[in-house]
Formats: structure tokens, sequence, C-alpha cells
């Protein structure tokens, strides 16, 4: 709120009140219950992460932390009402990589700044991506699929989420960084790819890891290798692709942000709260057991790597042929 000098009696009075009011307000917060919104429908991983982020948050605040799930439009419509809150802490959102970073980059029309319309508050954890075959596939190794797809070029296909996803662009990454050639077969969504590749009627898929990861461990799908900068704790003999390709990463993550003009004190006060209980989350067998990988950071922190991924990704994206459906 900004105050003019020559306001005096009980203008100034009043304005001061306010003033004071405002940055008094990470010690009095939450005044109400918090709206947590999830821009996607329940029942998924960013379900599942914001229900365990609410349940903590609520004992930790003694109010009420209540998911509010706003799918459509691939998390536009959800992550547009989050930026629109006001910005007092009371309303937050779940922000990831597909809505952030991806979207953007690929072209897509938002009502909102990814940059400038939010205030990052702390990541909360990556999905990795795992690329998976048919037990019956000729590959047991990256290096070796690699191989395989060269000598028979443009006769193998991939399986995606959808076209724009990130598991299409790591697999379009892997085309690029590997000089190989295969196809790209988009589905809408995991399940009906899931059972493709069990069937065996594609041959390569690559997928949010919570999604195969039940059939990894069954022995119906074999994982080659995933995405993320080290291991999995749910598939530690799964190589990652940096130990054949090095240098290559592609992060799924997931984060809490609140709405742009949130204070300072009130910031440090919510990324305070959540990296504590993010790290908490290290130890939970539930987000663990979903293929989650808990992760935390400091607002600043957060800020400067969407802004670096989301430079990064319009390039390479670009760069790709890749845009927006």
């Amino acid at each position: 709120m900004r105050c003019s000098k020559r306001i005096t009696g009980r203008f100034a009075i009043a304005c001061a009140a306010a003033s004071a009011f405002t940055w008094a307000s990470a010690d009095d917060f939450p005044a109400r219950p918090v709206r947590l919104i999830v821009p996607f429908s329940a029942g998924g991983a960013t379900d599942l992460l914001a229900r365990e982020l609410a349940q903590r948050l609520t004992e930790q605040w003694g109010k009420q932390v209540v998911v509010d799930n706003r799918p459509g439009a691939g998390g536009i419509i959800g992550l547009d009402a989050g930026a629109r809150a006001t910005p007092d802490g009371h309303t937050l959102v779940m922000c990831s990589s597909s809505t952030l970073i991806l979207g953007p980059a690929l072209g897509t029309e938002i009502p909102y700044d990814p940059v400038k319309s939010f205030t990052p508050l702390s990541e909360a954890a990556d999905i990795p991506v795992v690329l998976v075959v048919h037990p019956s596939f000729p590959a047991q190794t990256l290096s070796e699929l690699i191989k395989v797809a060269k000598t028979k070029p443009g006769q193998y296909a991939y399986a995606s989420n959808g076209t724009g996803t990130t598991t299409h662009v790591a697999g379009e990454l892997l085309k690029r960084v590997a000089a190989i050639d295969i196809t790209h077969v988009p589905y809408k969504g995991g399940g009906a790819a899931i059972t493709h590749a069990i069937g065996g009627q594609i041959p390569l898929l690559l997928g949010a890891v919570s999604t195969p990861l039940p059939h990894i461990k069954s022995g119906k799908l074999r994982a080659i290798g995933v995405t993320s900068p080290k291991r999995l704790r749910e598939l530690p003999n799964v190589p990652t692709f940096s130990e054949t390709l090095p240098g290559f990463e592609v992060r799924q993550w997931f984060g809490v942000c609140g709405p742009a003009g949130l204070r300072k004190p009130l910031v440090a006060r919510l990324s305070g709260d959540l990296i504590k209980i993010v790290e908490a989350l290290s130890s939970n067998e539930r987000v663990l057991r979903a293929g989650l990988e808990p992760v935390s950071s400091t607002p600043e922190a957060f800020a400067a790597y969407i802004k670096s991924e989301l430079g990064k990704w319009t390039r390479l994206l670009k760069e790709m042929n890749i845009r927006a459906e």
C-alpha cells in the first residue's frame, strides 16, 4: 500500500495502520482456512503430493488447508486462478514444470506470465521420467537400445503421454542426443500407453515413473533408464540416462507458488514451513511408493531455476521444432 506524504490527520493514521497490518500479517497468518489449488484432477501424483502437504500444513498452522482441484486446459485454469488470487497467503497453487515451463515454451496461449504472475515458495518433489520396454525387447541397457535403433532407423516407436508433455520432450531429446530415428506415438494420458506396452503393441514407452512402476516391479515391463539426475530410491538398479549420455536430464517437478505480490515476511514464513514439511516427506512411504522424490528449495533458488528452465526449454523446443497442438 502506497501512502502520500501529504496525507495528514485521520487519513494518515488509517494509512499507517493498514501498512502495519500488512507487514504484521506474517505473524498473524493464517487468519482463516488456506486454499491449495491443484490444477489437475484428483487421484494423480500432483493431487497426492498436495494432500500430503495440506495435511501437514494444517497441523503446523492450526487452520484447515483445503485442496481445491481445478483441472482443465492442461493446468492453465488452476494456475490462472492462483495468479489472480489476493496476495495474502491464503491461496496457494501447485505449480509444475509442465504448467510453468513446457506450456509457455511450446507457445501455448496462457493468461498469466510464468515468471511475473507468481511468487515461488519452494519446490516440493520430482517425478522422474522412465523409459520402459516389453521384456521381449532386444536390449537390456540404454546403450544397447541406441545400437538396436540405429540398425533399424524409423522402425521402432515410442509412446508418450501426449504431444508437448514432458515424456514427449524426453523422447525427442533422446532422439537428438543419441542420433537415433524412432517414431513418436502420442497417447491421451499414460493408462492406454501402459496397456499397449505390456501387450507388446508399442515397443518403447516414456512415462512418469509413478504409472509404470508397479508393472516394472512385477516384471511385466523392463526399465531401461531414468531421466533424473540420480538413480531412484524405488529403482536403484536402473541407471540414469546421463550414465550413458552425459548431461542428459529431463526433470518433471512440482512446487508451491503464491500469487505475485506476497510480502517478504510472509514469503519467508510460508517457504520456511514448506521446506521443513518437504524434507520430512523424504521418509514418507506413500509419497515414495508413488515415485515422487521430495526436493525443497529457497524462494530465491526456485525463482532463478524457473527462469533458467524457461529459457533453456524455449530454445530447445524451438530447435527440435516442437510446438503446441
